[in-house]
């Protein structure tokens, strides 16, 4: 799932043709012409084909005998990587992107904080404050700091229930974490991210499992409503927890 765009010519033309295809510029089903493209990006066959590997590693696109390659469906897409993930935010598909991650939250991380009250240990409890800390500094800097920081967080929360398949879930969560933090907290109108989080650093370090669970779900509760003000879909009343 590690990013890969960027890496010179080849990042680039990764980055410019997945971006299209995510965006809908190049539909699924499409029949990819490869000397053309390369020819309108102004690169050899040989990138085009190397970047056709990474572009296919992703499950964007496939080729076939007689058919040539073509654009997959989106079923086939690898959407937890985190290439797929910037580009839908730039192909104007974040709010989908924001609407599922939140579900997924909501499954995951409610029962992540009730366990990580139980077994958390010390060290876990330090790499959470010292999260917290740098998100209190990185607040009113930068977004991407920020987002940075809070992943930082729920990685330590995941880390701490002592399950290591539970604290792989990184991989599920934090790409899509990251680019929803830079999406919200760039926006004045989100509210204060640091009270909720303490809340459930609290909670874990008392082990009190039942009011961990509880602050997590006011924190995803709170993330739902930052979401909601940013997209003009603002419920009246305080946020509700899910």
């Amino acid at each position: 799932m590690a990013s890969y765009t960027g890496r010179g010519v080849h990042g680039q033309i990764v980055h410019k043709l997945g971006t299209r295809i995510v965006g809908g510029d190049l539909p699924e089903g499409a029949i990819l012409d490869l000397r053309a493209l390369g020819e309108e990006l102004d690169v050899s066959l040989t990138v085009m084909r190397e970047s056709m590997k990474v572009l296919a590693g992703k499950g964007l696109i496939d080729a076939r005998q007689k058919r040539g390659t073509f654009v997959r469906e989106r079923k086939h897409w690898n959407l937890l990587d985190a290439d797929l993930i910037r580009w839908q935010v730039e192909s104007g598909g974040s709010m989908r992107l924001m609407r599922d991650l939140a579900d997924v939250r909501s499954i995951v991380e409610p029962a992540a904080a009730h366990r990580a009250a139980l077994h958390r240990t010390d060290e876990d409890l330090h790499a959470m404050q010292t999260a917290l800390d740098a998100m209190a500094e990185a607040h009113t800097r930068s977004a991407a700091e920020h987002a940075e920081a809070d992943a930082a967080f729920h990685r330590a929360l995941l880390n701490a229930t002592g399950n290591e398949m539970l604290a792989r879930m990184d991989l599920l969560l934090e790409p899509g974490l990251r680019e929803r933090d830079r999406v919200v907290h760039s926006h004045a109108r989100a509210a204060d991210p640091i009270p909720s989080h303490q809340a459930v650093l609290d909670a874990v370090r008392d082990q009190d499992a039942a009011r961990a669970e509880l602050a997590m779900l006011d924190l995803l509760a709170q993330a739902t409503h930052d979401l909601d003000q940013i997209t003009g879909d603002v419920p009246t009343g305080p946020p509700q927890r899910s």
